[in-house]
């Protein structure tokens, strides 16, 4: 049976079907994502409430601990851990890959309704909870700084405004708005002031909320006409509620000034965030699943004109960190890489064939082989990453070899005097059965790494996918375009003229020849010699297997490094700020630190940890690696430690 007559006698629609193969391949080329790695979705998620002023003892006691004994009923729950601060508690549950997140999500909804009646009647809002996934980091951290403006005003900017307009940007997941809170008054009662006055706390607190109140006010109603009454009754700033009256003694009005001080503040005094030293509101910006971090970030980039015209003019927005400047530099050389073994190959078969003719046919199979492959990575849903690019790279040599094999084999026939189309009609009826054997064999190799569960299976099943794939196309293009183009392309032995070029490569390759069969024989008449030689390199690979390090994946400089500060239990709010800009200020003196940002409080962490992102330089305008950059300033640290607290 001849798999490749029909396409031999149809070249048309042979070169139709290539034709379509290459072009399906690179149009979705254009729409595949972009990422470092494939996507890994780790089912999680993440489970917030808070209780103003109740200490972290408190909110683990009466919140998290009814919470965590609903969830521990939820199926599928791989780790469960919660973070108890000042006012707030976070539970972060992990399923196990195979558990659906919609369906996770569900059941810890009911779980939090089911827990309502073991949690403190007095919260302010019920539990939620939001899928994450904590494998995905930030792609872009934006910064906004002012040298007029306070923390309040940028935050108030920050949220109210950049976040929702970056939110609207497409690929854009989340937008995490840190370092700040939004404008509030705050009121600092005296007791003894307002006891001397025969007043209580209950007195103030009801005169507060009187003042805050906003109730509908009605209407007046006329013959002819009707209007609104639309007065509001919200007080805004500290100096309306200062004048606010709590009741009268002697006839005289007391006041909430006299009893307290008011003072226009943010809602939670304890947040931080510095942006070199310098007071800023940090937004980390996430991507959707699935979506191009390329294209996501340059959207981001390129709205930064009209986001900046959307805050006041003494409002500077700017990039700390974009990640993906290390993304398009890896994913650039890759496919620089791919590009020059395409090329190196190419010029291996000229070199070897030695003839024009031959060597157009595999420079149109490898390509069309490799760019139809981004078709169905595209229809499973597949990234353009450092893994798939990595696949295609290794497959090259393998899409190569199917080709090789069916020119080589009609070649033959040809040099023996057949006509280039009788050759091709036999050749490839000889060769078919070979090439199919060969590329079935090569993808049996990967089906353990497809049947792989867990984190690494689901991260090199994208390889593992891509380079069969690549395999199988190559397969059908060289059982069906390369014997069409061979008969086609090739000259009968009689119209073939060597030049002097050809004849003295054929020499140098009978040379070579005539060496190796000098060297076999010497192997095969010192058989043992070979086999203790074999045996050696056995024994000397496995010492080497176990004597190498190991690791999940090459540590890889991405100019990107991430700090924690930690204090005492008992540190201050207060203390904790000055332990952060002693840091600041001393990892931005690197040399090699182009930006550095921290922050701390705001409900995502307890007053005595910050965390800090230091952007360095790119590689080529530093002196030190990643880890160097590390080990510098861990030294340091150690030789001159900032008293109470730690850098890790």
């Amino acid at each position: 049976m001849n798999i490749s007559r029909p396409f031999i006698f149809r070249p048309v629609a042979t070169t139709l079907l290539t034709v379509a193969l290459a072009m399906a391949g690179g149009l979705a080329y254009f729409y595949l994502p972009v990422a470092p790695l494939p996507q890994v979705d780790y089912p999680a998620i993440n489970v917030g409430a808070s209780l103003p002023g109740a200490s972290p003892e408190t909110m683990a006691a009466t919140v998290a601990t009814p919470l965590e004994r609903q969830f521990g009923n939820i199926a599928g729950i791989a780790e469960m851990s919660s973070a108890s601060n000042l006012g707030s508690t976070s539970i972060t549950m992990t399923f196990v890959l195979t558990r659906d997140i919609n369906a996770a999500a569900r059941d810890v909804q009911s779980a939090i309704n089911a827990s309502l009646g073991n949690l403190p009647s007095n919260l302010p809002g019920l539990p939620t909870y939001r899928k994450s996934n904590p494998s995905d980091a930030p792609i872009i951290i934006m910064a906004l700084t002012s040298e007029i403006y306070d923390r309040a005003a940028m935050y108030n900017a920050a949220s109210t405004i950049l976040a929702q307009k970056i939110s609207q940007i497409d690929g854009v997941g989340q937008v995490i708005v840190g370092g700040g809170a939004l404008p509030a008054v705050r009121i600092d009662i005296d007791p003894v002031a307002l006891n001397s006055r025969g007043l209580g706390l209950l007195d103030a607190a009801n005169a507060v909320a009187a003042a805050n109140a906003n109730r509908p006010k009605g209407s007046l109603n006329g013959p002819d006409q009707c209007w609104s009454i639309l007065a509001n009754d919200q007080l805004l700033n500290a100096r309306d509620y200062g004048r606010q009256i709590i009741a009268f003694r002697n006839n005289a009005p007391i006041r909430l000034r006299d009893v307290a001080a008011v003072t226009d503040s943010v809602e939670d005094v304890r947040t931080l965030g510095l942006y070199n030293g310098k007071p800023a509101i940090l937004m980390i910006i996430f991507r959707q699943p699935g979506a191009n971090i390329i294209d996501t970030v340059n959207a981001i980039i390129n709205a930064k004109p009209q986001l900046e015209a959307e805050i006041p003019a003494n409002m500077k927005l700017g990039v700390v960190m974009d990640r993906t400047t290390t993304i398009r530099a890896s994913v650039r050389d890759v496919q620089r890489n791919l590009s020059i073994s395409l090329v190196l190959v190419i010029l291996v078969v000229f070199f070897f064939l030695r003839t024009l003719r031959s060597t157009i046919i595999p420079a149109v199979a490898v390509p069309v082989s490799l760019i139809a492959t981004f078709g169905v990575l595209y229809l499973c849903g597949y990234t353009v990453d450092n893994l798939s690019l990595m696949a295609l790279t290794i497959a090259t040599g393998f899409v190569v070899d199917d080709a090789i094999v069916v020119i080589e084999n009609i070649t033959r026939h040809v040099e023996a005097g057949m006509e280039p189309m009788e050759a091709a009609l036999m050749g490839a009826e000889e060769i078919g059965f070979t090439v199919m054997s060969i590329s079935v064999s090569l993808v049996a190799v990967f089906i353990p790494i497809l049947l792989m569960t867990g984190i690494v299976g689901r991260l090199f099943r994208e390889f593992a996918v891509t380079l069969s794939v690549a395999i199988g196309i190559s397969m059908l293009v060289s059982l069906t375009t390369t014997p069409m183009m061979c008969a086609r392309i090739l000259k009968s032995r009689s119209r073939v003229h060597h030049n002097r070029v050809y004849q003295i490569s054929e020499a140098g390759f009978e040379w070579i020849i005539g060496r190796y069969r000098a060297m076999l024989t010497w192997v095969m008449n010192h058989q043992f010699g070979t086999l203790l030689v074999t045996l050696a390199t056995i024994g000397l690979t496995v010492l080497l297997f176990e004597t190498i390090p190991r690791g999940f994946f090459p540590p890889q400089d991405i100019g990107r490094i991430t700090g924690q500060i930690q204090a005492d239990q008992g540190c201050s709010f207060q203390a904790m700020e000055k332990y952060m800009r002693a840091y600041m200020g001393r990892v931005g003196k690197d040399k090699d630190v182009a930006n550095a940002v921290a922050f701390t409080g705001g409900g995502r962490s307890s007053t005595n940890m910050g965390t800090m992102f230091i952007a360095l330089n790119p590689i080529g305008q530093r002196t030190d690696s990643a880890g160097a950059v590390i080990k510098r300033m861990e030294k340091a640290f150690e030789a001159n430690p900032v008293a109470g607290a730690s850098l890790r």
